[in-house]
């Protein structure tokens, strides 16, 4: 049987900035950036924006001399976050193998979808960016191949709503026309000094012999050749497991010192987390809050219930500790994350003397009635209301 170009890299083009815009449909086709202009910097800015000199990470004061009609977005909290999963969740829904490399950015693995031509798997794909188009807004670049090295460089070659497939055995040609620097690991200043040696394209490293590859690379002229080649052995690894645990983190476009801000993302999350739980007829029993800094360190913190629940109610009253737990470092945070786990079956309990508990129940059931699939609550909690105040 012929091999086919089964891996797909998916990579959302200017995300935090087409999240904003799914909202608000007018910025579109606009030079605008999502950014504090207090403090901070730009985070993702608009491709009209980018033609203009704007890039990330850009001083926010830099972005406005180079573009003085450059439209300020402040960064919505929990509307990245909430969009990436919704973006993931239909990947899901066309293969089950989904590995969620970032925040706008992940790999998914056609092999098992049982396709036989490579024809079929390019409409397939085709009608997935379509559908995140048609149902979130979200525009997204799409590279196919045989395997992810070759997947990520073509999804990014053809941005915004590129779509690249790269048919199995061409891998070598198909990346020997481009500049180096399309590389891997290969930034600015890689790029500049291969070029000194007379490497400017991909195919010129297997123009050299062993003895120059060595002398220019090193111990890594192996690694290299087989990149230039178009080799990759690595596997799409499925990291989001609802059997074992349910996840969701929020990435700030600009670090964020406020406790109380922070603390109201967290019980958003939980928000979030919790009717999905209960949609998967599950329950819970450890929390955990995870935070990163600036410079990518991190920290966390987990507590368990004695019995597990399936109800926001006991796990807001983890919420504080747990953070304060996790962000042992007194400095901002560039991240931060909730995860359950300890996942069991929602058997339900006799509540004939527990009143209360039977009406949270019935009052869950409902609130998760009307949330269902919009791309925001149409029901909230007083401490969803207070993220929409501005964090940097």
């Amino acid at each position: 049987m012929a091999l086919l170009p089964t891996i797909v890299h998916l990579d959302a083009d200017a995300f935090f900035v087409s999240c904003e815009q799914a909202l608000r449909p007018e910025l579109r086709g606009t030079k605008c950036a999502v950014g504090g202009r207090e403090r901070g910097i730009i985070s993702s800015a608009s491709y009209e924006a980018r033609a203009c000199g704007v890039y990330t990470p850009m001083p926010t004061a830099r972005a406005l001399k180079v573009c003085p009609d450059l439209y300020l977005i402040p960064h919505t909290s929990g509307l990245y976050g909430k969009m990436s999963r919704q973006m993931f969740d239909l990947c899901e829904q066309l293969t089950p193998v989904v590995q969620r490399n970032s925040i706008d950015e992940g790999y998914l693995d056609l092999g098992p979808c049982g396709f036989a031509t490579e024809a079929e798997i390019v409409a397939a794909v085709h009608g997935l960016q379509d559908r995140l188009w048609r149902e979130l807004q979200l525009p997204v670049s799409m590279g196919i191949a045989r395997n992810r090295l070759v997947a990520q460089i073509a999804s990014k070659l053809r941005k915004p709503r590129g779509f690249v497939t790269v048919p199995a055995g061409d891998e070598a040609a198909f990346l020997a026309p481009l500049a180096v620097g399309k590389l891997p690991g290969v930034g600015a200043k890689t790029e500049a000094a291969l070029q000194r040696r007379g490497i400017v394209k991909v195919g010129d490293i297997l123009a050299r012999n062993e003895s120059e590859l060595e002398a220019i690379f090193g111990r890594d002229w192996r690694a290299m050749v087989a990149m230039a080649r178009g080799e990759d052995d690595r596997p799409v690894e499925v990291e989001h497991d609802d059997a074992k645990s349910y996840s969701q983190q929020e990435t700030f476009g600009a670090d964020v010192s406020d406790f109380a801000a922070i603390e109201r993302i967290v019980k958003g999350m939980i928000d979030d987390l919790l009717p999905k739980i209960r949609r998967d007829g599950k329950k819970v029993t450890t929390m955990t809050v995870k935070v990163r800094y600036p410079d990518f360190s991190q920290t966390s913190h987990a507590q368990s219930l004695a019995a597990p629940a399936d109800l926001e109610a006991p796990f807001y009253a983890l919420a504080t500790p747990l953070l304060r737990g996790a962000w042992t470092k007194r400095r901002p945070l560039r991240l931060v994350s909730v995860k359950f786990s300890g996942v069991g079956q929602g058997a339900e309990q006799l509540e004939m003397f527990n009143e209360g508990e039977a009406k949270r129940r019935r009052l869950a059931a409902v609130l998760d009635r009307l949330n269902e699939g919009g791309k925001e609550a149409k029901v909230q909690h007083g401490h969803q209301l207070a993220t929409r105040r501005r964090v940097p």
